[in-house]
């Protein structure tokens, strides 16, 4: 008879927070079913997940930033949540950038629990008024730091200084999918060391996200995000299931990953993700950039002629921190310029032979 198994996690509670609808969000333009959406609530609802994530994957009012809306608006959004979630809590992203703070009122008004606001480490000195009004307004308020290896573990306690203390949690977010399992123990160790309660939101370009998610947990971590059947932006996310059926291995079935299982075929049979680009995604995790950029990347890829790599590669050099359009576009300017260099020498030599 073989011995229980050993408990891993300092943490005693750890939670499993469901992202589906958000990430997934992306992966189908925006464009959800809502009977597939109460569905799919209405069976979340019945397992123990407790919180649940919805709305627009970039945060709610993205619209305002000149980003596609949701087909489902906000008053909509509640209507869903309240009509099929009577033990599981629902919230949404935020991002100071558009999201108001007059709307998370009215959407903790209308029965929203947490809200998880998402920027970068070095926009936070920036938006600690708004973290403040934002745990005034809701009952549990997440700081995402987006892009989190953008900064190294090291430089974070001083870009955090002044957050209030009443923020439900810290999570430490890996963006570009391209972080190692010791890279999160040690962005973790640091997050505890700000705050108590500490959560991890991983991506797959690399297919770690459940690997850093179960690091996140042997480190201390609270709370770790899944989307069923790993659907989410870009090479998506750890699964929700996945980490179910984990967590059953090495402690108890605390998340009836079974039912976990069978709501992750009903989402892979319901929606229609649009192509990825796997090469982009790769990259993108081995160099460090944002899938947000991959579109634009491809746009400028096509019309100087340059190979992806080449291009991330060079804007990465440039980067001060995290990669953005400007960083892209420098990179294709000076690649060019270096070609256009490397050629004057032969023209002038095929000019000068010609009599």
């Amino acid at each position: 008879m073989s011995a229980p198994p050993v408990p891993l996690f300092q943490t005693p509670v750890v939670e499993v927070l469901d992202a589906t609808i958000r990430e997934g969000s992306y992966a189908v333009n925006f464009e959800l079913d809502e009977k597939f959406v109460a569905t799919l609530l209405s069976h979340l609802d019945d397992t123990p997940i407790q919180k649940i994530e919805i709305g627009h994957g970039i945060g709610y009012e993205a619209e305002r930033a000149g980003i596609k809306a949701c087909n489902i608006d906000l008053d909509r959004w509640c209507e869903i949540a309240r009509s099929t979630l009577t033990s599981s809590s629902w919230g949404m992203f935020a991002q100071p950038e558009f999201s108001r703070l007059s709307t998370l009122t009215e959407l903790c008004d209308q029965g929203m629990s947490f809200v998880r606001i998402g920027m970068e480490a070095d926009q936070v000195q920036d938006n600690l008024g708004y973290i403040e009004a934002a745990v005034e307004t809701c009952d549990q308020v997440y700081l995402n730091l987006m892009k989190s290896s953008a900064v190294s573990a090291e430089e974070i306690p001083k870009l955090l200084r002044g957050v209030s203390p009443g923020i439900a949690g810290l999570y430490v977010v890996d963006s570009y999918g391209s972080m190692l399992p010791g890279d999160v123990k040690k962005y973790i160790d640091v997050a505890k060391s700000l705050c108590p309660v500490v959560g991890f939101h991983g991506h797959d370009n690399l297919g770690l996200a459940n690997a850093n998610s179960m690091a996140a947990l042997e480190a201390g971590a609270a709370i770790v995000d899944g989307t069923l059947d790993g659907i989410g932006r870009g090479a998506g996310n750890a699964e929700t299931e996945s980490l179910a059926g984990i967590l059953s291995i090495v402690g108890d079935d605390k998340y009836s990953y079974q039912s976990l299982a069978h709501l992750a075929s009903f989402c892979r049979t319901s929606l229609e993700p649009l192509p990825e680009n796997r090469n982009l995604q790769v990259l993108g995790g081995v160099i460090g950039v944002h899938s947000g950029f991959f579109p634009f990347i491809e746009q400028i890829c096509a019309e100087y002629d340059l190979e992806a790599a080449i291009l991330m590669e060079k804007a990465a050099e440039l980067a001060r921190q995290s990669i953005d359009k400007n960083d892209i576009r420098e990179a294709a300017h000076r690649i060019v310029r270096s070609i256009e260099a490397s050629m004057q020498p032969l023209n002038s030599s095929v000019a000068g032979g010609v009599r």
